[in-house]
């Protein structure tokens, strides 16, 4: 099994991507000397060329070999980067600023040249910086799950065996402290695992028989032996990979438009160079040559108008807005879905689920007429009945219990009746529990003349309890509001400025009993999911609409919606392949700082454009005039786009 270590973390390094100084071939020691090499290049190459300015003035030759140190450092990067891209035909930055710094040579301009290349190397690391870090989630998700796990043989031996190797079925042992390397479900043992760095919840989530384990989480207080139930290339770890690898790849319009304008303009930009330098000794009385002929400014015209700023205003900016988002467990699948949140009016809620827990809880229980029983008692029987069936009403009157401390009471002869209820013999008093129409024929008149009008006087599930056919009790039942939904409503509408409505298929009164709690005063009840989708379709026609689901049985919509958001837990494949927005965590207070950063994206998207727009266009005319000399246009040019990457940065937060 060891000779498969080494291909495997080769092929494992080489398909992400990631920069050098990750690579598994480094040792720990040497790492650092491969990390931001860019911006170490372009320091050193500062300093010679600092230092060849000061001996330029006195010691020429020692100027020169400086300057040679300054070209070898930043000039053969930008020389292997320029003859690369001619290779493929193609005309870019990278062309126009190596042909701007080695003509400034051959005219007699090194220094400004050496200037040129420095800080050219210097925005292309901060650049480099900038995506790196923007990549900072998918390193960080690749380093997570182990490369190897162990393996439990059929005769009880365990063997190391790479993770890739491991079919589904096969049982593999979790270690205290260590991470699961593949999605399974726990057969043996009994501790506590840690999904903090694939939702963020930090609250360990209990584990045993039965449990589901996600590749990734962190196994925290006793073995685990777990039977694989997804291979490497479908577990949920790969699916989250995958979904942070698209949303880097999936490019907004603005960046699209932007990345086909740049070759365009390189070339005309070039074209533009040629013809200055030949037309203007023509059109004006100067030389060729020298600090001020036509060649000087032209190349100061090609460097201020070289788009460096603009091309990485767009890129850098949407990858640090996705690596914020990721990194609080909102998975987005690209800019093109930033900006369509920040295009959305109106925002669709699912109810069940989405708004609350999709979890019954009992809301009270109420006496009707005179009773010599106390409801501890009632609660008693009930719990007595119930705990012998599994049914969402029959947890929340156990859980009930549980909290108030109530024993079951003992039941005999119990019996079940489907559709209708539960019987037995309490203490030689017959007890039934069910829902009050079921009741009829076991209720007097004027039990069911007061227990009429209580069915629908609210939004809840009632269920009667009849004891010895005189004594009566409703439990009501509610669907749990999520605790953080009411501040969330609230946000949406005052912060985001966003109409709150709720799309649910659940029954109208239930619907509206939610929707009024929380202030939604637009409720779309009983809908079937061709109606839903019918409604999201004529709502998004009236402007962008993001719709909030459980990603699973609301995937049409999602899919429908200007921006579908999923609820969606861990594993919840369907969540990841319907919607555009992934809350891993189900955070829904989340939703308002997502919004809030849509805009925020657009805004610096604005402002990058804005500052790399300007400098092309107060520099060009003057340095083809003669007003900024070479040094000065090199100056603006590359501080614009540092300004750019340092601007891109603030999204972080």
């Amino acid at each position: 099994m060891k000779s498969l270590k080494t291909p495997y973390l080769f092929d494992e390094f080489f398909a992400s991507g990631m920069e050098e100084s990750v690579s598994p071939f480094l040792t720990p020691s040497s790492r650092k000397y491969g990390k931001n090499l860019s911006l170490k290049s372009a320091g050193g190459a500062a300093f010679f060329l600092a230092a060849a300015f000061a001996f330029s003035f006195s010691h020429v030759q020692i100027s020169y070999l400086l300057l040679s140190l300054v070209y070898f450092l930043v000039g053969t990067p930008a020389l292997i980067a320029a003859a690369k891209d001619l290779r493929n035909l193609e005309i870019n930055i990278d062309i126009l600023m190596t042909s701007a710094a080695f003509v400034a040579v051959l005219i007699g301009s090194p220094l400004e040249g050496g200037l040129l290349l420095v800080l050219f190397e210097l925005s292309h690391g901060m650049e480099n910086t900038v995506s790196n870090r923007a990549r900072g989630a998918l390193h960080h998700l690749n380093d997570l799950a182990p490369k190897f796990a162990y393996v439990l043989a059929s005769d009880g031996t365990l063997y190391e065996k790479a993770v890739r190797e491991i079919s589904i079925g096969e049982k593999i042992l979790i270690k205290t402290g260590e991470v699961a390397p593949l999605d399974g479900k726990v057969i043996d043992g009994v501790s506590s695992i840690n999904l903090v760095h694939l939702t963020g919840e930090s609250l360990p989530q209990p584990a045993s028989s039965g449990t589901a384990i996600p590749a990734g989480a962190r196994n925290l207080e006793a073995a685990l032996l777990i039977q694989v139930t997804r291979v490497s290339s479908d577990s949920t770890l790969s699916h989250i990979i995958q979904l942070i690898t698209q949303a880097h790849e999936a490019k907004p319009r603005l960046q699209r438009l932007l990345d086909r304008f740049g070759t365009h303009y390189a070339t005309a930009v070039i074209s533009l160079t040629f013809i200055f330098a030949l037309a203007l000794p023509l059109l004006f009385t100067i030389a060729y040559f020298g600090h001020e002929g036509s060649i000087y400014r032209s190349l100061s015209f090609l460097i201020a108008a070289s788009p460096c700023a603009l091309i990485i205003a767009t890129p850098t900016a949407y990858l640090s807005a996705i690596s914020a988002c990721a990194r609080r467990g909102i998975l987005l699948k690209g800019g093109i879905t930033l900006d369509a949140l920040a295009s959305c009016k109106t925002i669709a809620f699912d109810k069940t689920g989405t708004l609350t827990t999709g979890e019954l809880a009992c809301s009270a229980i109420e006496p009707l007429g005179d009773s010599q029983i106390s409801l501890n008692q009632a609660l008693s029987i009930a719990y007595g009945l119930e705990r012998q069936v599994v049914h969402p009403i029959a947890t929340a009157i156990c859980k009930l219990a549980a909290e108030r401390q109530i024993q079951p009471s003992e039941i005999a002869s119990f019996h079940s009746l489907p559709g209708l209820g539960l019987g037995g013999i309490v203490d030689t008093l017959p007890v039934f529990i069910g829902r009050p129409e079921k009741l009829e024929n076991r209720l007097s008149p004027q039990q069911l003349a007061s227990i009429e009008p209580l069915i629908h006087s609210s939004g809840s599930t009632i269920l009667a309890i009849l004891i010895a056919g005189t004594d009566l009790f409703l439990f009501r039942f509610t669907d749990s509001i999520r605790p953080q939904t009411l501040p969330l409503i609230q946000a949406m509408k005052t912060r985001n400025r966003l109409k709150p409505i709720m799309l649910t298929g659940d029954k109208r009164q239930n619907a509206e009993h939610v929707g009024h709690t929380l202030g939604i005063e637009t409720i779309y009840s009983d809908l079937t999911p061709e109606e839903k989708l019918n409604q999201i379709a004529t709502l998004t026609s009236f402007g962008g609409l993001a719709m909030v689901g459980d990603g699973v049985n609301d995937a049409p919509a999602l899919a429908r919606a200007t921006v579908g958001i999923s609820m969606g837990k861990i594993g919840s494949r369907a969540a990841i392949d319907a919607s555009d927005v992934v809350l891993l965590n189900d955070d829904l207070h989340l939703l308002s700082w997502l919004f809030f950063k849509s805009h925020q994206t657009q805004r610096i998207v604005k402002q990058n454009l804005t500052l790399a727009l300007s400098v092309i266009c107060l520099v060009t005319l003057p340095a083809l005039f003669g007003f900024i000399p070479l040094w000065l246009a090199v100056l603006m040019h590359e501080g614009g786009t540092v300004l750019v990457g340092l601007n891109s940065l603030r999204l972080f937060r």
